[in-house]
């Protein structure tokens, strides 16, 4: 979809202030409030737009360990991604999964309370995941740069 000057102005105001109202983010954009609902909706209906939700500081429920698990599946087995991937969505604490081309097949993000809880984890729910041929775990220390936003 071609984006007009308009729809830019409105994806920039949302970006910004994504709790604001339909008024406000007219008002912000330069439209009408009509058309900023229309033109809301267009971008929706598009899949541009997938949805609003809520953004929650784990850390400040006491969640303090963050380490993001690089893994490398056996694939001698052809089903390895599906039952690897299937297993590791039933943890709670993997807040993420993406899969990649290349050695790392896929990296878990995952939570824990504390050191005790993260080597519980590891141990109890990370370690018996089906199909891993090898893990690299990354300490997370700071977020130097985390910006959702778009350039448009």
């Amino acid at each position: 979809m071609q984006l007009d000057d308009s729809d830019r102005r409105l994806l920039r105001q949302l970006m910004a202030a994504p709790d604001a109202s339909t008024a406000q983010l007219a008002a912000r954009a330069g439209l009408t409030e009509a058309t900023c609902w229309r033109r809301l909706e267009r971008l929706r209906a598009r899949g541009i737009l997938r949805g609003q939700r809520a953004v929650i500081n784990w850390r400040a429920l006491g969640w303090q360990v963050e380490v993001s698990l690089r893994i490398t599946l056996d694939k001698t087995n052809p089903r390895a991604f599906d039952e690897f991937i299937s297993a590791a969505r039933t943890v709670p604490e993997v807040l993420e999964i993406q899969t990649f081309l290349g050695r790392v097949d896929v990296r878990l993000n995952v939570i824990a309370r504390d050191m005790v809880h993260y080597q519980q984890l590891y141990r109890d729910r990370i370690l018996p995941l089906p199909h891993i041929a090898d893990l690299e775990a990354l300490m997370h220390l700071s977020d130097i740069k985390s910006d959702t936003s778009l350039p448009v």
